[in-house]
């Protein structure tokens, strides 16, 4: 496990494109996200890279289905992608991925040309994007990955409260960490 904490954001930059498989169905599509599952048009959109077997992921596990339950009704898409090589980390792929029961959907990056485009280093690794698909924040879920008791700052709830409001979250964001992208042999990025 190498422990991998995200870059800072490059905000104001705009969301790569993408067309990936679902575990709940059809393909989702970057530009589906300008809808909210309550059918308005989003004010918010979370993309969310994660994976089934990190440490880190399955620790907030039960605060990211709270944080899309939290956020269902309201203007906000959130989806989640995992873009880890699953012939090295089987429990990554497709059909596990099925097991999962998000409140968001869950996307498969195959190929991890869509983690590549966003930047994406670590699972978890969160991008927070405003209605015009441009970055408001890049950084932490909350202030303890590993124990929730501990929380006393939400920190991406607060972003996304903050578009909701028509208003843009703080410039100052503290860094996600978590497990590198398990990149496929040759697939990692140039630095």
């Amino acid at each position: 496990m190498a422990l991998t904490h995200t870059p800072p954001g490059e905000l104001g930059s705009l969301c790569p494109d993408f067309d990936l498989p679902s575990t709940q169905g059809p393909r989702v599509r970057r530009d589906e996200l300008r809808r909210a599952a309550n059918g308005q048009p989003t004010r918010a959109i979370l993309v969310m890279f994660i994976c089934n077997h990190c440490p880190y992921v399955k620790a907030i596990e039960t605060r990211l289905m709270e944080l899309g339950e939290e956020f269902a009704q309201k203007d906000v898409r959130i989806v989640a992608i995992s873009s880890n090589d699953a012939s090295r980390y089987p429990d990554d792929g497709f059909e596990k991925m099925r097991e999962k029961n998000y409140p968001f959907s869950y996307l498969y990056d195959e190929s991890q040309s869509v983690a590549k485009a966003f930047g994406a280093v670590c699972t978890p690794d969160f991008f927070l994007y405003d209605a015009d698909f441009k970055l408001a924040y890049r950084g932490r879920l909350d202030d303890s990955w590993k124990e929730p008791a501990q929380v006393t700052s939400r920190d991406l709830a607060g972003a996304i409260t903050a578009l909701l409001q028509g208003m843009r979250p703080p410039r100052d964001q503290k860094s996600s960490m978590g497990c590198s992208i398990k990149w496929k042999p040759g697939q990692e990025p140039a630095i």
